[in-house]
């Protein structure tokens, strides 16, 4: 019955293309154009920041950069590319009210991370400062860690962490600019350095280009005594290896 009813609605509401609208053949899908630009990050990558690496390996790899300058978490995993169709995506989520695209980029999401995710894990999203919050109306970071929690079955703790100060957007700065406009500005919130304590953290955002943000949570993170930090994006910025 359930199927006859959705045949029935897809007569008169075709199934569209996450990214661009174009028909297509199921819900929750990308066309064929839409999928080949998606980018998604399979085969070898980089263990600590999920950037893609040449091959097909299944050996625990590293990047020249996280060789060179190794993040403060354990793993980090991406499910896309920030390019093409991911860039779109993220942004059509992060500015254009695209609420719809929450579950099924969580799901891209829940799959790239399942080697980092189990039942004990805490999912915890960058916050957002209260200002940004309330000019945004939502943070699309914790829409996805409260989906992928769900699809996943791991805990959801929405305010782990806290903006303690308002920063200057991060766009068209450098690696050191970065990170100084991040420095000191996020911070445990209060009361909840007993749910860090040895606990297995996973950090998600929506997309990751210098990393300052990430590790500036991170390493709150590790301040509070986490047994283990990860981090979980839905894109990151391919860069050379």
């Amino acid at each position: 019955m359930l199927a006859g009813l959705d045949a029935a609605l897809h007569l008169v509401f075709p199934p569209r293309c996450l990214c661009c609208g174009e028909a297509v053949g199921s819900d929750q899908g990308l066309c064929g154009p839409c999928w080949r630009d998606a980018g998604f990050i399979q085969g070898a990558c980089c263990t600590r920041c999920g950037t893609p690496l040449p091959g097909q390996s299944d050996e625990a790899l590293c990047c020249d950069e996280c060789l060179a300058d190794p993040p403060p978490w354990r793993q980090g995993r991406a499910a896309l590319t920030y390019s093409e169709t991911g860039r779109r995506l993220v942004l059509q989520l992060k500015h254009g009210d695209r609420l719809d695209l929450v579950r099924p980029l969580a799901g891209w999401m829940a799959r790239a991370g399942a080697p980092l995710i189990g039942p004990d894990s805490i999912l915890a999203p960058v916050p957002l400062h209260r200002l940004r919050m309330l000019k945004r109306r939502y943070n699309q970071s914790a829409l996805l860690a409260q989906e992928i929690a769900r699809q996943t079955g791991s805990i959801y703790v929405p305010d782990l962490f806290r903006r303690v100060r308002a920063t200057p957007s991060q766009e068209g700065r450098s690696r050191e600019e970065r990170a100084a406009n991040l420095s000191g500005a996020i911070g445990i919130t209060n009361g909840k350095e007993t749910v860090i304590s040895g606990s297995r953290l996973m950090i998600i955002d929506d997309v990751i280009t210098s990393g300052a943000t990430l590790r500036a949570v991170a390493e709150a993170a590790i301040s509070a005594n986490a047994a283990c930090v990860d981090v979980l994006l839905l894109a990151r910025v391919a860069r050379n290896t």
